[in-house]
């Protein structure tokens, strides 16, 4: 959906097997931007997790328990159950917890984009792609930064 997040992705590997850490935080930093738009005290457990995932008080089997409840929260959620399952705001947000705890970034943005538009505009901002704009140039940002950030950490580490 935001095609220069998919090109820095691209040029960064972003899916590479040694930036698992990078697409969690990416994936965290998204969905703290729509942190208020969460209705399950459950959803927002599983993504306080992340966070202490990212802070290394968490280990990588709690975070694979909490991707699983994270992924049944979100197909439970009840406004999955319209025609294109994310009829609102939290669905969306619900989604975006879900694909960040599973280290799917990029759809984490999405989702979070999505429900942060949607919870701003309703469903005639989602349908018009300017609506996303500013949204989608934070993300590049972001990720440009996390990368920057994590590239700096390693390069400390030699």
């Amino acid at each position: 959906m935001n095609d220069s997040l998919d090109r820095l992705a691209r040029q960064i590997d972003l899916h590479a097997a040694g930036h698992e850490r990078l697409r969690m935080a990416f994936g965290h930093a998204c969905v703290m931007r729509v942190k208020h738009l969460l209705e399950d005290p459950a959803v927002v457990e599983c993504l306080d997790g992340l966070g202490r995932f990212l802070e290394g008080t968490l280990d990588e089997t709690q975070r694979e328990r909490l991707a699983a409840k994270a992924s049944r929260l979100a197909t439970g959620h009840q406004g999955s159950k319209s025609i294109d399952g994310c009829g609102h705001a939290a669905v969306s947000a619900t989604y975006a917890v879900a694909n960040a705890l599973a280290g799917k970034a990029l759809q984490a943005a999405d989702y979070a984009a999505y429900a942060l538009v949607y919870a701003e505009g309703g469903y005639g901002a989602v349908a018009e792609r300017g609506s996303f704009e500013r949204e989608f140039e934070w993300q590049v940002r972001c990720l440009a930064a996390l990368d920057e950030d994590a590239r700096a950490n390693a390069d400390d580490t030699r």
